[in-house]
């Protein structure tokens, strides 16, 4: 070897190691949901282009990271408990606070509107599409008069529109959220229904936030994102506080 030259030798990365950080990016990404069924090995196999034994290798370290479990006869899952940071008592609490609804509605104002801003900027057509699909599933929703069932396709149009941001902690942050969400969407629907007349006007803020997201313009989707939370907060702000007026009335009668 001639002084002073050196050798390098560069370490090849292992295939398991390769095929591991594919499947963690789809899980990051939400192309794996928690819960979902991994494909059978054959098939992920087939889709990565490698050996059985490397994806098999590259599964025991994704269960080892406690993202996937094994299920005796029934094949390999995403872990439900990466989406388990928000679903304790505390959340629980929260979810019958009414201090703490408008909270949620704040810190919907925050997430939704980076969202919405990151949709308009870098959704696909196929993101475009979804979030158009689950926007038609909100009308669909609401012939069922049931609030419980608006209230959860609400929240489907608002993951596509994180989903579309393809920013995965808004997206993760929005699915481990998805319970307490869901219940705030459902309180302020029941609260909302006191005027029945202002829903269509929710709808029409719905829709023009969909339509800047879709014709790409963020700063557009971003206000068109605030002005309807912004919308929905006053009204239930106005409603909340004729309830409390309309009860110390009650109370200051019942002294008489």
């Amino acid at each position: 070897m001639v002084l002073g030259q050196i050798k390098h030798t560069v370490k090849q990365a292992k295939l398991s190691d390769v095929i591991l950080s594919q499947l963690e990016t789809m899980i990051l990404e939400g192309s794996l949901k928690a819960g979902q069924k991994l494909p059978a090995e054959r098939d992920l196999a087939k889709q990565f282009n490698v050996s059985r034994p490397s994806l098999r290798e590259a599964i025991q370290k994704l269960e080892a990271k406690g993202l996937v479990n094994r299920r005796q006869g029934g094949g390999t899952f995403v872990s439900e408990q990466i989406l388990k940071g928000f679903s304790d008592p505390l959340f629980d609490l929260m979810s019958q606070s009414n201090e703490s609804q408008f909270d949620l509605l704040e810190f919907r104002h925050g997430i939704e509107g980076m969202s919405a801003y990151y949709a308009a900027m870098r959704g696909t057509k196929a993101d475009y599409e979804e979030i158009r699909r689950q926007h038609d599933a909100i009308g669909e929703a609401q012939l069922e008069h049931n609030y419980r069932e608006e209230a959860k396709a609400v929240f489907e149009f608002y993951l596509a529109i994180c989903g579309a941001s393809h920013n995965g902690v808004i997206l993760h942050l929005a699915r481990s959220m998805s319970a307490v969400v869901i219940d705030n969407i459902e309180q302020n629907l029941t609260i909302l229904a006191q005027r029945p007349d202002i829903f269509a006007k929710i709808a029409e803020y719905r829709t023009h936030l969909m339509d800047a997201i879709l014709s790409g313009q963020p700063q557009k989707a971003w206000g068109a994102s605030h002005r309807h939370l912004a919308f929905i907060e006053e009204v239930l702000l106005n409603l909340t506080e004729e309830q409390s007026r309309m009860e110390r009335s009650m109370r200051r009668m019942q002294k008489l």
